[in-house]
């Protein structure tokens, strides 16, 4: 996108809403980008905004050697670093239920889920734009050093070259191919065996059904039956992971289920390009359901491999969701 220099010169004059004109268009992408670096929508919001604050002030220093876009995505990335080299350690989330032993504890306790599916991104990109912004992509990510995480997104994800990346972390191309490569090799480590059903399709809406069903009617054998045999569960921020259908399905009926006596029911929507609902436990002596938090599905050929129960109420308005409904 060509940059409109009657604009530019306006925002270097100091007229806000000049900028915010240049900045606007990309605002969205950026925010998809803090998110792949951080895992965090809350965080993603706030390195959004630190970024154009950052733009706007050094509004002068753009020589236009560059593209606007580019010059943007160098200031988030950066501020993106800077925030993951001073993030401290999360604290673990209290909770007053006895837990079942879990298979392992979970590498990215702090991920959130993205609301809606993602913007398409340009043909250049050789990753496709659901899978980079997947909850596994984005739980993958997380978990790679985080100057390897941005060479990745932003040659992968984004198509950048490699000049232009070393040029946006102040190192070599050497460097970017080195680290592109283990990069990949961590991503790929990490990949399913079989492909997702094509979102909205018959084979998606099969499985999602019958989840739902099976969910809102507390029937664990049946929800069971859904998963891989390797699938997993785990619900961020608690730090615990479940695997394979047996510790599943104990964990559903000790807590989830709690024999019969708690009924939930799941409001559709989509995360993360991926099938997701709206998750509400119901209340019968006040008459309504009342927000729980987001339950995401990551399918792999007919199944689920993995489910994601992020808990919180405060995710659901996020989602368009409202905080109660009528039981």
């Amino acid at each position: 996108m060509t940059v409109d220099e009657a604009l530019l010169a306006e925002a270097r004059g100091g007229d806000a809403d000049a900028f915010g004109r240049l900045t606007e268009p990309y605002r969205r992408e950026l925010h998809v980008h803090c998110y792949r670096m951080l895992g965090s929508l809350g965080d993603a919001e706030d390195l959004v905004q630190d970024t154009l604050l950052a733009a706007w002030r050094g509004i002068d220093r753009f020589a236009g050697r560059s593209s606007l876009r580019t010059w943007l995505y160098r200031i988030a990335t950066n501020r993106c670093l800077n925030a993951l080299r001073d993030r401290d350690h999360r604290p673990a989330y209290a909770t007053a239920a006895q837990l079942p032993e879990p298979s392992r504890m979970d590498e990215v306790p702090w991920l959130e889920p993205y609301p809606f599916d993602v913007p398409t991104l340009g043909p250049e990109a050789s990753v496709e734009s659901r899978e980079a912004v997947s909850l596994a992509f984005i739980a993958a990510a997380q978990t790679m050093p985080p100057r390897q995480r941005a060479i990745l997104v932003l040659r992968d994800v984004l198509g950048f070259r490699g000049a232009e990346v070393a040029s946006m972390l102040d190192t070599t191309e050497d460097a970017v191919a080195s680290g592109l490569k283990r990069a990949r090799s961590a991503l790929a480590s990490r990949a399913p065996v079989e492909a997702p059903p094509l979102p909205g399709s018959v084979a998606e809406r099969r499985v999602v059904d019958a989840f739902v069903v099976a969910f809102e009617s507390g029937d664990v054998p049946a929800m069971v039956e859904l998963l891989t045999d390797d699938a997993w569960m785990s619900m961020p921020p608690l730090p615990l992971e479940y695997q394979g259908r047996s510790a599943i399905g104990e964990f559903f009926d000790a807590i989830v289920f709690v024999q019969g006596t708690r009924r939930w029911r799941l409001v559709p929507t989509r995360a993360n390009g991926q099938p997701a609902f709206g998750r509400y436990v119901c209340d019968p002596q006040a008459g309504i359901a009342r927000a729980h938090g987001v339950t995401v599905l990551t399918l792999a050929g007919t199944g689920i491999v993995r489910m994601t129960a992020f808990l919180g109420a405060e995710l659901l308005p996020r989602f368009g969701l409202p905080r109660t409904l009528a039981d």
